[in-house]
């Protein structure tokens, strides 16, 4: 393969690999990419693909940047003394967390995501 691009985070760690659009259809598992369907048939993919799906304003102010723990703990309706409370951290180290002054650890936000009920992945 050649004309493959990497693009590395401040650490200099791989983040992204760009290839060109002919390798990406043929590693593509059937040859079909999102490009070439409707948004339609992908709505109806994400659907079939089961999971719980959130407001519109939700998606917004997770595409805007905001905290996604912040997002996730109002959208549930959880206060912050109430959510620290129940992973067992003080609400001023989740604050912390919400606002981006700390990152947080592994194991917490591990257990934010269980009591908010949503992957890790959506959190990082």
């Amino acid at each position: 393969m050649n004309n493959l691009q990497i693009i590395r985070d401040d650490a200099g760690q791989p983040m992204f690999a760009v290839i060109p659009w002919r390798e990406y259809v043929r590693l593509s598992k059937d040859g079909a990419t999102e490009a070439a369907l409707r948004d339609e048939e992908i709505y109806d993919l994400a659907k079939d693909e089961g999971g719980e799906s959130f407001h519109i304003e939700v998606v917004d102010r997770l595409l805007s940047g905001a905290s996604p723990v912040k997002v996730y703990r109002e959208y549930r309706g959880i206060s912050q003394k109430t959510l620290a409370a129940a992973i067992d951290i003080s609400p001023v180290y989740l604050s912390q967390i919400e606002t981006g002054r700390r990152v947080g650890s592994a194991k917490t936000l591990a257990s934010i995501a269980q009591a908010l009920d949503v992957s890790l992945d959506d959190l990082v």
